[in-house]
């Protein structure tokens, strides 16, 4: 009797494998070899925006700006400065009806060059660098590092650099203490062991001349002058970050999970995309936001702060012929979002953060967060009832995976995403997103489970 009533109203989150047959299975790890392959030609913002912009050229979207009126079923979008973009599916309903929107960010925590990057000390070349987004410093040492980015020279021509991903290339590294001379490192805090200051990438050590000032510096810039044709002035013109060289890989004996660099957030960048480029025919005009910025505040023309995304939707208004003042207004009142960023999954290694019955698990499915922030909610968008309970019902009858957590306990937990952002031009807004161990940390872990549920919630959210 008691068995009975306990599965009538029990709330019980299993393992999604249990349920998982063999077709399905390999659906989801087929699914994954593709997130992967993706995650590893897209490192950086730039990366990731180019080739959601080459997919989204494949499936039939086109530049919002080579239209003069738009219809139902247009495929359109605007890409924002090379590293941020909007996409759209206009809709069969009234556009003042609302959106539904689904918004997630490309950048990852990474190490930026400063301006003025390079120089020689003892014979030793180095880059400098001002880490971006919250990293524990420690882990970014000694391990292999990449380059990325775009040098603009002053004339407009613009040149990218990938240099330590193919296996033919060097890769670089930032030093650490050996152990044996680290007595007074190891007795700092863990926050303290590497100022930031000290996070030098270690770029070359040949001098150009055997005699003469900065030779090793001088044989860099030759180097770099005969492969790119810049000088050093022309370093304070770029946008080079430094991310781990190693590939996104399959993680386990049985396969399960994926390890990868920047899955928070491109994981759920990734999957909204490919769900969009499913869709056909929808009801309410569709969504996507690939932001930038966000592991900084979201700030900056880039990020969401900014009035770009504004700029899109009233374009998509004056299109469709029918905006008007303060129309741009009572669409986002009347939307609906899913920001789409990632999760803290529960570590049974650091348990003592979370609150193991309001903790997202990997394996268990998509992960909602009806509120994030720090400490006493600060700063959180926080879902209302209504909407939770909507949601809700998209997930059950569409037999997707779920659960409903919070990061960390109260007073250790919390974060930020672009979530307030939207819910502060009066739409409802959710954090739905895939549950990830390691966070902000070089090497992340997700569950394939959880990748293959994102992607059908999105597509299932957009045909609701």
């Amino acid at each position: 009797m008691s068995e009975d009533l306990r599965e009538k109203l029990f709330d019980k989150k299993e393992n999604g494998w249990k349920k998982v047959n063999d077709e399905e299975k390999k659906k989801i790890f087929e699914y994954a070899k593709g997130y992967m392959d993706f995650l590893n030609k897209a490192k950086t913002e730039r990366e990731f925006v180019k080739h959601a912009r080459e997919l989204a050229d494949k499936n039939g979207f086109k530049d919002i700006m080579e239209f003069n009126t738009l219809k139902p079923g247009d495929k359109v979008y605007f890409v924002n400065r090379n590293k941020s973009m909007y996409l759209a599916i206009i809709g069969t309903e009234n556009i003042e009806n609302g959106l539904h929107i689904i918004g997630s960010h490309v950048d990852s925590p990474r190490l930026d060059l400063k301006p003025n990057p390079l120089y020689e000390d003892t014979e030793m070349a180095y880059f400098k660098t001002h880490y971006y987004g919250g990293i524990k410093k420690y882990q970014w040492t000694t391990i292999p590092l990449s380059i990325h980015g775009t040098i603009v020279k002053t004339n407009g021509e613009k040149i990218d650099i990938c240099i330590g991903e193919d296996e033919n290339d060097p890769i670089f590294t930032i030093t650490d203490l050996l152990p044996h001379l680290a007595q007074d490192q190891m007795e700092k805090k863990l926050k303290n062991g590497i100022d930031g200051e000290d996070l030098n990438l270690l770029i070359g050590s040949i001098p150009y001349e055997e005699k003469g000032k900065d030779q090793v510096k001088l044989n860099i810039l030759n180097i770099l002058n005969q492969k790119y044709g810049i000088t050093e002035a022309d370093l304070t013109s770029t946008e080079i970050e430094l991310v781990p060289a190693f590939k996104a890989r399959s993680l386990g004996l049985d396969e399960s999970m994926v390890a990868g660099y920047g899955q928070d957030d491109k994981v759920c960048a990734y999957t909204s995309l490919s769900a969009m480029m499913e869709l056909e025919n929808v009801k309410n005009t569709a969504i996507c936001i690939l932001s930038d910025k966000e592991e900084i505040g979201s700030m900056g023309n880039t990020g969401m702060e900014s009035h770009m995304f504004d700029f899109f939707i009233s374009e998509i208004l004056n299109k469709l012929e029918v905006n008007r003042p303060n129309l741009l207004d009572k669409v986002f009142c009347f939307s609906k979002m899913l920001s789409s960023d990632v999760d803290a999954g529960f570590d049974p290694i650091y348990a003592s953060v979370s609150d193991k019955t309001n903790a997202g698990f990997l394996g268990k499915g998509i992960s909602l967060n009806k509120y994030t922030g720090a400490r006493g909610k600060s700063g959180a968008s926080d879902a209302n009832a209504e909407y939770v309970a909507w949601v809700r019902n998209v997930l059950e009858k569409n037999d997707i995976s779920y659960q409903v957590a919070e990061l960390g306990k109260v007073d250790v937990g919390g974060g930020g995403t672009i979530a307030y952002i939207i819910a502060n031009k009066g739409a409802d807004v959710i954090d739905c997103g895939v549950p990830v161990l390691s966070m902000h940390a070089p090497y992340e872990v997700t569950s394939k489970f959880d990748i293959y549920s994102a992607y059908k919630t999105y597509k299932a959210f957009w045909n609701e």
